[in-house]
Order: structure tokens, then C-alpha cells, then sequence
């Protein structure tokens, strides 16, 4: 019936969506995007940049440089491949920005898995120069042979499903006219240290300005009108030959009327300068060296001004920067000498609690005298803790014990990040024994109490620091294994079951030979 026919067509539909949902999850995300104009619609492809950097970075450049405009695609395969970047057009040309071929990269995450795929094509591993394909369907047999590099984007996916339409020959060339690249334009550029080798665009300005300059000429081969059109032109043509230009060596020579002698000889023009000179008075010519005299002197004036000025604006500088040193220098100094007080009063504090934690164990001897020792260890674990139960009070004496803390805790914290590490094993080595040779002659407390000491103070001295959010993040190469770079466990895997079934005949192995020991 139309109710189990729409119930079908919505489960399959159901179906083919989690099947999709579930391949884009898997994807990692893309940065970077391109614009191909083609004759066949617009084309979006995002870019995976991070996981194929050498092919993405590769594919923009030539996009910059416009390197893919007017190319065709020169193999069609329906429901398979379209592949293109090729600009003689034959399958055998185009080369990579690097020079050379550049090796393939594979991503665990991406596969050939469904259509709009975008691909490096090579002729062989590591062969990759400008050619790339869009997969028209799912292809399994390009896995781990072809980079995957970016991917369709968007509604433009249409179009590319437009290359299965086309007609071809026997070769999976496309007939006459073949879809082509009209132009590329870089959306979104992952890479900022990109250079084109051409700019293209100031080569499209010139040329249009040469064109502009160039004369316009007729051209009677285009239209003909008739035997007007055949005069004008014998015309045009009589009068080019005619019209020659002549320079006017040639002229002088042809004209008998005219002399080529030149009317003044050089003695006669520097013989009138002599003269003109000789007439200019004294008095204008003292006034010009007086002139002179007194730009030189306002010249020579200016700069020794000036080399005042900076000569001062230095001194000024040089004594900022020792004022500066002698209060770094003072404050350090300060430092050093707040933080030996500090141990000091830290190592006089572990003696008097050394010291009262001896005379209340000879206090508790004394007392339990006679008891036997069992009982005498029981007696002082619970005189231990109602000493301590009676320290914490109640009420408004616990609230100030609790404050008073808090204030040593912040003290001791501000101590730890005005004294650095570094420094305090420098300049304290030889305290640090001392303190150990003190705290072996206490009892097991007050070691534990220095232990938890030293490492409070460790950690007190650190910083939190984060990187900065403006830096860039620049695309990183998938194959250098380096810290970010983590494996992929799947226990599916044979070789991972074997290593586990090794491990526990191991184990068993252990444990037999622990049993007959």
C-alpha cells in the first residue's frame, strides 16, 4: 500500500543519513578554502591544512599565482574521477611550487569513502605535482595511493556531479568544448608566509594599459564596402610611403640654401662667457662668499647643538639605567636577607618543637613508668590527641586559630614567589645540610614535618603561564612524530590481539613459575 511505500522511503532515508552522519563525524575539521570558476558552476573545496599541509600549501600557492586558469579537465571517468590541473592538457604536464614532486601524505581519518573528494594525482609514491581529481563516487581503491587534501563544500556540489554528464571518448576524454577552469580565488588562506612567484594581476594591468596605448589601424580584410573601401586604402597605402620621417642632418644636406655649419664656434661662446664674468662687480661677489661664510657657521652652529642634545639624552639614559640596577640590585639584596631570617626563624621553630616533643615523651615515660608496653603506647596515642583536641578550641578561639593559619599560609606563600628557587639553592647549599644534620638528630615528626615543608615550598614558587591567543596556528606536518602526535588503539586489530595473547601466556608464565618457588 502508500503507507508501507512512504514508511520504506523514510527508513531508507533514516539509514542513509546516519551513514552519512556517521562518515563526517569521523572527518576532522577543515581550515583554509578555495573558489574554482569553472564553466560548469562554482566550486567550493575546504581544505584539510593541518593534515596535509605539503598538498594544501602546494594547491594555494597555484591558486595565487592563477597557475590552474583556463585549464581543462582532461580525463573524465562517470560515477569515478574527475581530474584536472594539468596545463598543457594531456595528463603528463604541470609541477609543484617546492621544484620537484613531493611525497604523499595519508591521514587515518580520511578515505575515499564518498563523493566530492579532493585528491593530488601521481604516477607512482611520492609523485605529486599540480594535477588533482574530484571522486564522483565512493572509490576504496584510491585509499593510502592519493593525498586527500580537501573536500566539496556546500550546494556547489551539484555542480561538480555536472562532470558525470558530460560525453567522452574511448580515452575518458571529454568531447569538444571540454569543462575548464575559468579563474581560482583563495577564500580563506591557511598559510601566511605564502609568496606568489607571479603576480598576475599587475601583468593583467599592463597588458591592458599597452593595449590602450596601442594606435587603432583599419583593417579592411574584416568588412568590405565596396570599391570606396578599396580606394582608402591604396590611398593609406601611397601616403605611408610617401610620409617618411626625416631628421635634420638630412634636411641641412638636401636644402642647398642652408648651411650645416654651426653659426658660433665654441672658442667664440666661452671667450663671451669670460666676459660676462669679468663684468660681474666686487661688491656682489664679496656679498655671495659673506653669504656662504654664514650659511657654513649657521650649519656648523646647528649640528653642534644638535650633538649637545643628543650627547645629553644619553648621559640622561645612562644614569636612568644605573638607578635602575641599584634598585634591582638593593631589592634582591633585600630579598636575600628577609629569606635567611626567614629560615632561620624556620629552623629555630623546628628545634623548640623538636625539643617540647622530647620532654612530653619523657613527661609520658615518667607517668606510664611501670606499665607495660603496650599499654604505655596506648596511653600516650590518646594523650597525644587530647592535646591536640584541646589546641583546636571552640567558638571564637577556633575562628582566630583558623584566621591565624590562613594568615601564616599567605605569608609563607608570598615568601615562596619573592625567593625563587634557583637562587635559594645557590645561595643557601650549606644551611640545607645543616638543617638536615638538626632535623636527623629529631624524631620521625619533625623529618616528616621538614619533608612536607620542602615540598610545599616547591610548588608555592611556581607560575601558571598560558600562550598567547594571538599568535597564528600554523599548519602542521601529519608525518614528524613530535609531542602533539598520539596512536590509534584498536583492539580489533590482529597484531594488537597477538601482543595481548603474548602478554597473558606471559603472565601465566609468571605466575606457574612463582607457584613451584
Amino acid at each position: 500500500s502508500q503507507g508501507q511505500r512512504l514508511a520504506c522511503i523514510r527508513l531508507l532515508c533514516c539509514k542513509s543519513d546516519v551513514k552519512m552522519s556517521h562518515i563526517y563525524i569521523k572527518e576532522p575539521p577543515t581550515n583554509g578554502k578555495v573558489l574554482l570558476k569553472t564553466t560548469l558552476g562554482d566550486i567550493d573545496v575546504e581544505l584539510w591544512s593541518k593534515e596535509t599541509p605539503l598538498a594544501c600549501r602546494n594547491f594555494v600557492q597555484l591558486c595565487l599565482e592563477r597557475y590552474y586558469d583556463g585549464t581543462i579537465f582532461h580525463r573524465l571517468v562517470k560515477d569515478f574521477v574527475a581530474q584536472g590541473g594539468d596545463p598543457t592538457g594531456t595528463g603528463e604536464g604541470g609541477e609543484s611550487v617546492y621544484g620537484h614532486p613531493f611525497k604523499d601524505e595519508f591521514h587515518s581519518r580520511l578515505k575515499f569513502v564518498r563523493r566530492g573528494m579532493v585528491g593530488m594525482a601521481n604516477g607512482g609514491p611520492n609523485d605529486n605535482a599540480s594535477q588533482f581529481f574530484f571522486t564522483l563516487g565512493r572509490a576504496d581503491e584510491l585509499n593510502n595511493k592519493h593525498t586527500i587534501f580537501g573536500k566539496v563544500a556546500g550546494d556547489t556540489l551539484y555542480n561538480m556531479v555536472r562532470f558525470n554528464d558530460i560525453p567522452t571518448d574511448k580515452e575518458d576524454r571529454p568531447l569538444d568544448p571540454a569543462p575548464k577552469i575559468v579563474t581560482t580565488e583563495v577564500l580563506l588562506n591557511p598559510f601566511d608566509d605564502i609568496v606568489p612567484r607571479i603576480d598576475h594581476r599587475r601583468v593583467e594591468k599592463k597588458s591592458e594599459k599597452a593595449k590602450s596605448q596601442s594606435r587603432a589601424t583599419k583593417n579592411f580584410s574584416l568588412l568590405s564596402f565596396g570599391e570606396e573601401a578599396e580606394e582608402d586604402e591604396e590611398e593609406t597605402v601611397v601616403a605611408s610611403k610617401e610620409l617618411k620621417i626625416k631628421s635634420s642632418h638630412d634636411v641641412l644636406t638636401q636644402d642647398p640654401r642652408l648651411s650645416s655649419q654651426p653659426a658660433v664656434d665654441d672658442e667664440e661662446l666661452e671667450r663671451s662667457a669670460t666676459r660676462n664674468r669679468e663684468k660681474v662687480p666686487e661688491d656682489d661677489v664679496k656679498q655671495a662668499e659673506e653669504e656662504g661664510a654664514e650659511d657654513d657657521a649657521y650649519d656648523t652652529k646647528m649640528r653642534e647643538r644638535v650633538r649637545r642634545k643628543r650627547k645629553r639624552a644619553a648621559e640622561e639614559r645612562e644614569g636612568e639605567r644605573e638607578e635602575v640596577e641599584e634598585t634591582m640590585i638593593s631589592r634582591k639584596e633585600e630579598l636575600r636577607r628577609e629569606s635567611e631570617q626567614l629560615k632561620r626563624d624556620l629552623r629555630e621553630a623546628k628545634l623548640r618543637k623538636s625539643r617540647e616533643k622530647a620532654e612530653k615523651d619523657e613527661q609520658a615515660d615518667r607517668e606510664f613508668e611501670g606499665l607495660p608496653e603496650p599499654v604505655k603506647a596506648l596511653r600516650k596515642e590518646q594523650a597525644h590527641y587530647k592535646s591536640k583536641k584541646r589546641a583546636l578550641g571552640k567558638g571564637g578561639s577556633r575562628e582566630q586559630q583558623t584566621l591565624e593559619l590562613l594568615t601564616k599560609f599567605k605569608s609563607k606563600l608570598f615568601s615562596a614567589r619573592a625567593t625563587p628557587t634557583e637562587e635559594g639553592e645557590e645561595q643557601g647549599g650549606e644551611p640545607e645540610e645543616t638543617d638536615q644534620q638538626r632535623d636527623n638528630e629529631g624524631d620521625n615528626e619533625g623529618a616528616q614535618d621538614t619533608v612536607e615543608e620542602e615540598t610545599q615550598s616547591s610548588w608555592l614558587g611556581h607560575h601558571l603561564a598560558f600562550p598567547e591567543e594571538d599568535q597564528p596556528i600554523k599548519a602542521k606536518d601529519a608525518s614528524v612524530q613530535n609531542e602533539d602526535t598520539y596512536d590509534i588503539y584498536d583492539p580489533r586489530n590482529p597484531i594488537n590481539k597477538r601482543r595481548r595473547e603474548e602478554n597473558k601466556r606471559a603472565s601465566t608464565r609468571q605466575k606457574r613459575e612463582r607457584t613451584r618457588h
